[in-house]
């Protein structure tokens, strides 16, 4: 079965096509009109060796608070439709993942209960085009709508695109390894029998 998600969202502050295949290689291509944030996104697809197609025309004329937090929203969505029954999967993921001066733990499990613990401490507050506040907002709309209790801490770093980084491609590598599929899981990985 293919694990795929093609959503649209389209409100009065963006519009937003995405279709994210978890079964992937990592190929990409993505337009947020946000250069670091498609960065981050494209290393997220790169790392997880997911598939990601990403359009969105968003009111960058007043900030890029919607453009990222809706994009976030709808990878939620994306994530929470390929998952399906999450029959056969592993459910849980982890990693700590240096990059340069950067450390970062990344801990997920896609109950479908939502969760997000979230700790770190951003030098500057822009990288590029980007504001590092946004980063919480996204994988705080991410964790709500995909249903996952996700922990993103940083450990050590004190370069804010070396963190920023570090923290796509640690949730890639923690969602890749939560989403395999395991012969020996029969039905659900959960004594209640249910993932909700």
């Amino acid at each position: 079965m293919d694990r795929i998600a093609d959503i649209t969202r389209d409100t009065g502050e963006t519009k937003i096509t995405m279709q994210l295949e978890l079964d992937g290689s990592g190929i990409t291509d993505i337009d947020t009109g946000i250069g670091f944030f498609d960065h981050m996104l494209n290393s997220f697809a790169r790392h997880g060796l997911f598939n990601l197609d990403v359009r969105c025309e968003g009111d960058l004329y007043v900030d890029c608070h919607h453009t990222v937090e809706d994009t976030g929203i709808v990878l939620g969505d994306c994530i929470h439709e390929a998952i399906g029954d999450k029959k056969a999967m592993r459910r849980f993921g982890d990693i700590i993942l240096p990059m340069d001066d950067a450390l970062v733990l990344c801990a997920l499990d896609l109950s479908g209960r939502p969760y997000l613990g979230f700790e770190a401490e951003f030098a500057s507050q822009r990288v590029g085009e980007f504001d590092t506040e946004m980063v919480r907002e996204f994988f705080y709309a991410v964790t709500y709508r995909a249903g996952m209790n996700l922990h993103i801490r940083q450990l050590a770093g004190t370069n804010s695109h070396h963190i920023i980084e570090a923290m796509f491609k640690a949730f890639a590598k923690a969602l890749d390894q939560a989403t395999q599929t395991d012969p020996r899981i029969v039905d659900v990985l959960s004594t209640k029998g249910t993932l909700e």
